[in-house]
């Protein structure tokens, strides 16, 4: 038994905070380390793809948050996307899960013995997750990336960015929490789209991502149809103008985007009770 008990792996403090078992111990052996070890930037690059690679965006955000942190200047537009990917997949999981229950919530009411209160305690639990993620996010954006970017095409990608997960907030806060992301949410897309109107080209990708997501905040967040209608129009319009003057890299990217935003014209016309945002599309345009 003493043998036995000499060769068995003992946990650590760490792994026991950080709940991890069998061969998750072995991961954070191999790559993650003990806290006081540093890495690189490009090592939590490296990190980061993996981690998106084998699925588990969670980790991706953390490595995604370390080697932003150890950035020397602005990102690539590869350490860009990666950052959005993560972001996204860890965020936009939670939002789909929100959902499912906020519809559950809703057959239960009908209910004559409904489990109401079990299900919004659990919804609770999604939205401290949701709003851990934006937190997370938005720390990077106000204390790191805007105010270290100086070129027009990442500065409207990162205030896109804010205006995006402001919005995600708003979709489930209420009263004046709602009201205070809801309007912090409005000062980033302006900011965003006064850039892009006149430095990006109507047909570039990241200038009509950000008028399709900013026409679905006026539409889900605002109730301002008529305001989110005129921005989807108005980029689908000057897009189809200047079509054929689209690079051949970015004529996939600012097509599909199009597409979403004629789709949601024809939707808001119709007072269609679902819309569709592009933030599942927008990952890929700057690529």
């Amino acid at each position: 038994f003493s043998v036995f008990f000499f060769f068995f792996k003992q946990k650590t403090a760490y792994e026991m905070q950080r709940g991890l078992v069998g061969s998750e111990m072995c991961i954070r052996d191999r790559y993650m380390g003990y806290p006081q070890m540093s890495k690189s930037k490009e090592e939590y690059v490296f990190l980061a793809r993996m981690s998106e690679q084998s699925e588990r965006y969670d980790e991706m955000v953390d490595y995604s948050i370390e080697f932003t942190k150890k950035a020397k200047g602005e990102l690539t537009v590869d350490e860009r996307n990666i950052l959005s990917v993560a972001f996204k997949n860890a965020v936009g999981s939670r939002r789909a899960s929100w959902r499912v229950l906020t519809s559950l919530e809703q057959k239960e009411e009908k209910k004559e013995h409904g489990n109401v209160e079990k299900i919004r305690k659990y919804k609770q639990t999604i939205e401290k997750e949701l709003k851990t993620y934006c937190d997370k996010v938005m720390g990077l954006l106000d204390d790191t990336l805007i105010p270290s970017t100086s070129a027009d095409e990442p500065k409207v990608f990162f205030y896109k960015m804010k205006g995006d997960y402001l919005r995600y907030l708003a979709e489930f806060q209420k009263g004046e929490a709602k009201n205070a992301s809801s309007n912090k949410a409005l000062e980033a897309y302006q900011s965003a789209h006064k850039i892009a109107s006149e430095k990006l080209a109507s047909t570039h990708p990241i200038r009509l991502g950000l008028a399709l997501n900013f026409s679905v905040f006026y539409y889900e967040i605002m109730q301002q149809s008529d305001k989110a209608v005129e921005m989807a129009k108005n980029a689908f319009d000057e897009a189809i103008a200047s079509l054929d003057n689209v690079t051949d890299e970015s004529y996939k990217d600012a097509t599909l985007i199009m597409q979403l935003l004629r789709d949601n014209l024809t939707l808001w016309s119709s007072d269609a009770p679902e819309e569709k945002d592009g933030q599942s599309n927008l990952i890929h345009t700057s690529k």
